[in-house]
């Protein structure tokens, strides 16, 4: 039986960057928010603080080399780095991937995400209500020739022995497919350029999290999406309470500035649904959530998500996949380092390294 191979998100954030900077104050990372965070309701696990790696700096390649050694103790098979590409050339967040080229290291699998949505940055009125917003960068689509320059802005990375084929051919997400003008000319760009230049068509995965029903995927497989990955903690959150539930719990959370709260272990079982068995569908790992550091009492956040519930959810998706063919037999986990949305499995003071543990013990068993 050939081993489950579980692909890790990879948040890239942790680095001073100028356009940071200018929108936060100098200095500023993903690490500003997690570490002034409050506990806001009674039993509420934060701040959140990292353990084995501490507050770490991605220009670092010690750290690097760590959370890949880290990594493979769990079993993990490589990491999905999110990749920003706004359009005409425009970047961000792409130093810690462009050294992982540069100096060959970590010896660890990957593969890219390309995660096209704009940034803003939100503004509250006096109860906590989004009241506003400032567009930052705008993720735009200029057309064939930006298409083009995207590909052999990242063809190194697709030549790199390190990064992930499934069937052969290079693994490339994307992370809002159907904000995309015309995902077919997109694909058939890449495709007839990677024929081109030796490394062969795609393996395009086109992430679905708001609609993962079953029409959807079928439509992203018609654009020429070749798998999907499929993310239920917003459809699983939402189906968890009727809309009158929603209100009444959003008034509530107004009224007490408690934030939006679920029970992991009674909402894990949900982070599957029927399609997820389907050939060239691949679920989504999700061990914990705490949106508080970024959004405040604005924020959701899953209690009890404990190693020992994690190992149950594990459990379920591997049971999932396992009788796809080997090369069907992936999932996702979200994510291995996005600690501002409470969502990681690095060691932290609370559990040390026990997402880890679980991960490999379940792993090893699957071997």
């Amino acid at each position: 039986m050939s081993k489950p191979k579980i692909i890790a998100f990879y948040l890239p954030q942790y680095h001073p960057t100028p356009d940071n900077d200018k929108w936060w104050g100098k200095g500023f990372t993903e690490w500003t928010n997690v570490g002034k965070a409050k506990p806001l309701f009674r039993g509420h696990n934060q701040p959140k603080v990292p353990a084995d790696l501490g507050y770490y700096d991605l220009r670092l390649p010690e750290v690097r080399e760590a959370q890949a050694e880290l990594a493979r103790e769990a079993g993990i098979y490589g990491f999905c780095y999110y990749h920003y590409w706004f359009g005409n050339g425009k970047e961000e967040l792409e130093l810690p991937f462009n050294e992982v080229l540069r100096l060959g290291k970590p010896d660890f699998p990957f593969m890219l995400c390309w995660a096209n949505e704009s940034w803003h940055k939100k503004f509250w009125d006096k109860d906590g209500n989004g009241s506003s917003k400032e567009l930052l960068i705008e993720q735009t689509y200029p057309g064939a020739q930006d298409i083009i320059h995207h590909f052999y802005r990242l063809l190194p990375a697709f030549k790199d022995p390190r990064y992930i084929r499934i069937n052969g051919k290079p693994a490339f997400m994307i992370y809002t497919p159907n904000e995309l003008p015309n995902p077919s000319e997109f694909i058939g760009i890449w495709n007839e350029l990677g024929e081109k230049e030796g490394i062969g068509q795609f393996h395009f995965i086109a992430q679905l999290r708001e609609d993962t029903s079953y029409d959807n995927i079928e439509r992203n497989i018609k654009e020429g999406f070749n798998a999907i990955n499929t993310v239920r903690l917003t459809e699983a959150w939402r189906k968890s309470r009727t809309f009158l539930g929603r209100v009444w719990e959003k008034g509530l959370s107004l009224i007490t500035g408690i934030p939006r709260i679920r029970e992991y272990d009674k909402i894990f079982h949900r982070f599957i649904g029927k399609e997820d068995f389907l050939p060239k569908i691949y679920p989504t790992i999700i061990p914990n959530w705490d949106h508080t550091p970024r959004s405040g009492k604005n924020g959701a956040v899953l209690i009890n998500s404990t190693p020992e519930n994690f190992k149950s959810h594990v459990i379920e998706i591997i049971d999932c996949i396992k009788k796809k063919s080997p090369d069907d037999k992936i999932c996702f986990l979200k994510s291995w380092n996005e600690w501002g949305e409470g969502n990681y499995v690095e060691p932290d003071l609370t559990y040390g390294d026990n997402y880890i543990t679980t991960l490999k013990s379940i792993l090893e068993f699957h071997n």
